[in-house]
């Protein structure tokens, strides 16, 4: 992903009003769930993502694969 899709895409997610909870999903399979809009922070193809209990996680363009909602699960129906 280049810098440019990787900045709009975080931007995008993280600026959807009302907010909904994304995942950043890594080239090792690595999934990042970001659960607030100011948890996230992006500049020229790099984010820091600061989880609830404070540890951030640095990551660049190269390592993401895709930037995606999260699904709705549904109830099953017996």
């Amino acid at each position: 992903m280049d810098a440019k899709a990787f900045d709009l895409a975080l931007r995008s997610f993280a600026n959807r009003r009302p907010f909904k909870p994304f995942v950043v999903e890594f080239s090792s399979g690595t999934r990042l769930e970001v659960e607030h809009p100011e948890a996230l922070v992006t500049r020229h193809g790099v984010a820091i993502h600061f989880a609830t209990d404070g540890n951030p996680t640095l990551f660049d363009q190269d390592s993401v694969s895709q930037v995606t909602g999260i699904k709705k699960k549904t109830a099953a129906t017996s």
